[in-house]
């Protein structure tokens, strides 16, 4: 018997990453099988299969996302209101991950921070006045048509959508593969003796583990070509200060200056910020960790 594809509605005319990204979530959820209409016309939404940033109802079971009502639609514990984008995401992003625990992860890294520009707030300051950051969501805002282009609303809005289907597509690919590696990272961190320096024998996701251990102060892991790092370890996830620094005589050195002023042979290069040196091999980078720590003590 033949079935008509699910419907789904959102809001017509200029379109915002939230609802773009609400209508991502529901495409992957449907795997692509479904219609959407944009607009405002109640008798349309009144007939949908999922109704997203319109029509001023927040109810999950009846597949009806919005949070433009009075009072909103609730927020996060960490204080971040709920848009459209998280609120499907609450509801479907579980299901689409296999894992509640990776959504909650995408939740934090990628939905909030949508969500929260959505909603008028303000989660970082640019530290340059006339130079802001440019996010996912930027891009988004961006594929709307400008002023003087032809292309009409609903054409710029498949555009974006597609973008944000394979974005959101990445990050739930990426998120699962982290999942695993932070398993053979913490292993590495249980089994170590000296817990001051943590060496993996791949390059998996480290920073969140060893950052969530008082300990570790450098990592030691295969580079994707050849050779080594020795890398610090930061003090918070998106900072670029470090529990500990290579000395600054090694700053900007490499291959026989490097090797002469440390003493390893096959050291290769100092990064002028003094977070990262790279030698030939696993005991030469691990040789310049033991080093560093010895110049510190």
């Amino acid at each position: 018997m033949f079935t008509r594809k699910p419907l789904i509605v959102t809001h017509d005319a200029h379109f915002h990453p939230d609802d773009v990204c609400a209508v991502a979530v529901i495409h992957l959820l449907l795997n692509g099988r479904y219609r959407i209409v944009r607009t405002r016309d109640e008798s349309t939404i009144a007939r949908a299969h999922y109704v997203l940033d319109v029509g001023g109802i927040y109810d999950a079971t009846q597949n009806r996302f919005d949070h433009h009502q009075k009072g909103g639609a609730g927020m996060r514990e960490n204080g971040i209101p709920y848009a459209t984008f998280g609120l499907v995401w609450k509801a479907y992003g579980a299901q689409i991950c296999g894992s509640r625990e990776i959504a909650d992860e995408i939740d934090e890294k990628f939905v909030a921070s949508i969500d929260a520009m959505d909603n008028g707030v303000e989660i970082a300051k640019p530290v340059y006045r006339d130079t802001p950051p440019y996010y996912f969501a930027d891009f988004l805002f961006d594929c709307n048509p400008g002023w003087g282009e032809k292309t009409d609303f609903d054409t710029c809005f498949h555009n974006a959508l597609a973008v944000a289907v394979k974005t959101l597509s990445r990050e739930i690919q990426r998120s699962r593969a982290n999942m695993e590696g932070r398993k053979f990272v913490e292993r590495a961190y249980q089994e170590s003796v000296d817990k001051r320096i943590i060496t993996i024998d791949g390059d998996y996701p480290w920073r969140k583990v060893l950052m969530h251990h008082p300990e570790p102060l450098f990592i030691i892991k295969p580079r994707a070509n050849s050779g080594w790092d020795a890398k610090a370890v930061p003090t918070a996830p998106q900072s670029f200060e470090n529990r500990a620094q290579f000395p600054r005589e090694w700053a900007g050195l490499s291959d026989s200056a490097l090797a002469s002023v440390t003493g390893v042979p096959d050291a290769v290069f100092c990064h002028n910020g003094g977070f990262m040196v790279i030698a030939k091999s696993r005991e030469g980078a691990l040789a310049l960790a033991k080093k560093a720590l010895e110049m510190q003590s």
